[in-house]
């Protein structure tokens, strides 16, 4: 795995980002109403509104920062041996 651009440990806060995003897409789903013509007020409820687009923007936040992230030098490493 050394030819690949991230670490392992970077890999799974990408996952995890990921994760979160799924959950917040899914907090988002539903609220609709099968007849057209009736109002259904859930579609303005907290959890869709404020609680699932802060999920999504702290997936996409994870997401990058783990990307960003470089891996640690050891000590041995910066010595050169």
């Amino acid at each position: 795995m050394s030819n690949f651009s991230l670490s392992t440990k970077n890999v799974r806060f990408v996952l995890i980002g990921l994760i979160v995003m799924v959950a917040g897409y899914i907090l988002m789903a539903g609220g609709g109403s099968s007849n057209p013509n009736v109002f259904n007020p859930e579609i303005f409820n907290f959890r869709r509104l404020v609680i699932s687009p802060l999920l999504v923007i702290l997936g996409i936040v994870i997401v990058i920062l783990a990307i960003m992230k470089k891996p640690r030098e050891d000590k041995e490493d910066k010595d050169g041996q």
